[in-house]
């Protein structure tokens, strides 16, 4: 799964407060600060938190988050006799209590919490208040205007944190329950207002991650239906955005290696030169791109691996070759040691496949 969130224009990345907000926070702090040398009718901020600790300024771990996956509990489990809480996926791996350490007898269902994360997470986010001036309110005793602010996650941001967080933990069902979530919001909104790329881009990503957690589970078919729809959705897209079109590269080469381990080789290596044509377009664009080039020459490994899996060596050899010409042609500054370690492992294996061929030839 991407540990890139599709929200993180609109929202804070996974446990990264934003800049906007602690801007804000330094704001508010100076004008309470100065309130002593403040007219009375002039108006400050007051800034809500959610009292569970979901929103843009912090995060902490509360009483709906499960401490093993840290993530909103999912189908919630109370340990007998300890009487501590967990995801029941979290806590099936363990015989004693993680908090406490008293032997596990057995666990419980507790639906009433359940249903409490439950209602919480449909109302996540649902009323956006944006800067409402409250002339009625009174702030510490001074008829001052209060301006409230809505500082909880986006809803979008929110469930893809938390499936992210579940996914990362193993704990699948979660991370797909929220994302079903998070992918019907979408749904929702692009009947209300048509498709936008902001949206398609959302939706596309969220599928995709769909897919990854339906692969996960060995459900093969689903992945493959998630992964299409993602590639419907990405595809509308314009391919100047370089987020999107890889993204849509990596759902075509997902397909296509559920294809190759199923045994449809033809299948495999069309979505593969599918990903190929949409990773050399981008390049067009972007030809100084070290991350472009890398995914190109991977890309032409795995259409040259299918070759000669289907018995066109030749043209496999041409493929394994024109991906080391274009590896070695990448010129990487000391800054890019990560490239650089991603770039010597794919010589090394498009090398491989080469001498493979030459020992096989002189047998």
């Amino acid at each position: 799964m991407t540990s890139v969130c599709p929200f993180a224009k609109a929202a804070r990345p996974d446990d990264v407060c934003l800049r906007k907000s602690s801007e804000n926070n330094i704001k508010c702090r100076a004008e309470n600060d100065g309130k002593d040398k403040k007219e009375p009718n002039e108006s400050s901020s007051v800034l809500p938190k959610c009292p569970f600790g979901y929103d843009s300024h912090t995060f902490k771990l509360g009483p709906l988050s499960c401490v093993l996956c840290q993530a909103i509990l999912f189908d919630t489990r109370k340990c007998v006799p300890c009487s501590h809480k967990f995801c029941n996926a979290c806590i099936s791996r363990f015989k004693d209590c993680p908090l406490c350490g008293a032997d596990i007898e057995k666990t419980e269902p507790d639906k009433d919490l359940q249903d409490t994360v439950d209602r919480f997470i449909e109302g996540h986010a649902r009323i956006k208040r944006s800067q409402v001036n409250m002339e009625s309110k009174e702030v510490n005793s001074h008829n001052n205007k209060v301006t409230y602010e809505d500082v909880s996650l986006e809803r979008g941001a929110f469930l893809v944190q938390q499936a992210m967080r579940a996914f990362r933990a193993h704990n699948i069902l979660s991370a797909k329950s929220r994302l079903i979530l998070c992918a019907e919001d979408i749904r929702e909104q692009l009947e209300r207002m048509g498709n936008s790329s902001e949206l398609c881009s959302q939706l596309g990503a969220v599928l995709g991650m769909l897919g990854d957690c339906c692969r996960a589970m060995g459900d093969t078919g689903s992945a493959i239906g998630y992964f299409e729809e993602s590639i419907e959705f990405l595809s509308k897209l314009p391919s100047d955005d370089l987020e999107v079109m890889h993204t849509l590269s990596v759902s075509l080469n997902k397909i296509g290696d559920l294809k190759y381990y199923d045994g449809d080789l033809r299948a495999a290596r069309s979505y593969y030169s599918r990903s190929l044509d949409v990773r050399r377009n981008a390049l067009k664009d972007q030809s100084n791109g070290p991350s472009l080039t890398l995914d190109v020459a991977v890309s032409l490994s795995k259409v040259a691996d299918v070759d000669r899996s289907i018995g066109n060596e030749n043209v496999a050899i041409e493929g394994f070759t024109e991906a080391i010409k274009w590896l070695e042609s990448l010129t990487l500054s000391p800054s890019e040691s990560g490239f650089e370690e991603r770039r010597q492992s794919v010589l090394e294996f498009l090398k491989n496949q080469l001498s493979e061929n030459q020992a096989v030839s002189s047998v």
